[in-house]
């Protein structure tokens, strides 16, 4: 009995380190589509209602469940928003305008990803570490924004991959020649199974691990806490 209150404990913990990171990670990955679809001249995402941190507009069912999941596991946390609506056709340049917004939301992610570092150096220089490890309400502030760093590195590397619908495929086709461009992109029906298969089988940790590890340590030695 006392197992099942520990693992309930443990769970809601996990969860609630995650969430301010993955709601502000996952919301503002869209908003950041959004703003830059506005500056590339179109206003849908602006006339649908998708440029607030209002969660209601982004959530998407299947995604909010994904990342309770992931998240009470506190092994990785895992989830998505809707996508914002964007109209190319809207765009003053529409193949250089998708590879902008395409950037834009890993981007945001990125700088998300310093702002939680820089967070994290002020904190434990104005709090040290020595002083205030006993403070429990002190290690769930630095756990909050490790994950901070963690999730939105996560997210930006995670959708840097060339694989539609994911904006790493959107910033890849603009390399390419236009015919090869549609012929590549058009395998974004089958994406979400792609992506499906290789989360499933782990194909994707090898890569995403070392990656994540190494650009983690770099925020962190950018403000010297290593």
């Amino acid at each position: 009995m006392l197992d099942i209150f520990s693992n309930t404990e443990q769970a809601l913990r996990n969860f609630s380190i995650a969430f301010i990171p993955a709601f502000l990670g996952i919301i503002l990955h869209e908003m950041g589509h959004g703003y830059m679809a506005l500056r590339q001249g179109d206003y849908t995402a602006k006339f649908m209602g998708r440029l607030t941190l209002n969660p209601i507009p982004h959530i998407d069912p299947v995604g909010l469940i994904m990342f309770v999941l992931t998240s009470i596991s506190g092994s990785f946390v895992f989830g998505w928003a809707k996508p914002v609506p964007i109209d190319v056709r809207n765009f003053r340049n529409p193949r250089h305008g998708l590879m902008l917004v395409a950037l834009a939301g890993p981007l945001t992610n990125v700088l998300l990803a310093i702002l939680f570092g820089l967070l994290l150096k002020i904190t434990i220089t104005l709090f040290p570490i020595l002083a205030y490890q006993d403070s429990s309400a002190y290690i769930f502030v630095l756990s909050v924004l490790q994950m901070g760093i963690i999730i939105n590195l996560g997210l930006a590397l995670f959708n840097l991959f060339p694989i539609p619908p994911l904006d790493g495929s959107k910033v890849v086709s603009y390399f390419m020649p236009t015919r090869m461009a549609i012929s590549y992109l058009s395998i974004e029906r089958y994406g979400m199974l792609i992506l499906i298969v290789l989360l499933a089988t782990g194909i994707l940790g090898p890569v995403l691990s070392p990656l994540l590890r190494g650009s983690y340590h770099l925020i962190l030695n950018l403000f010297g806490i290593l």
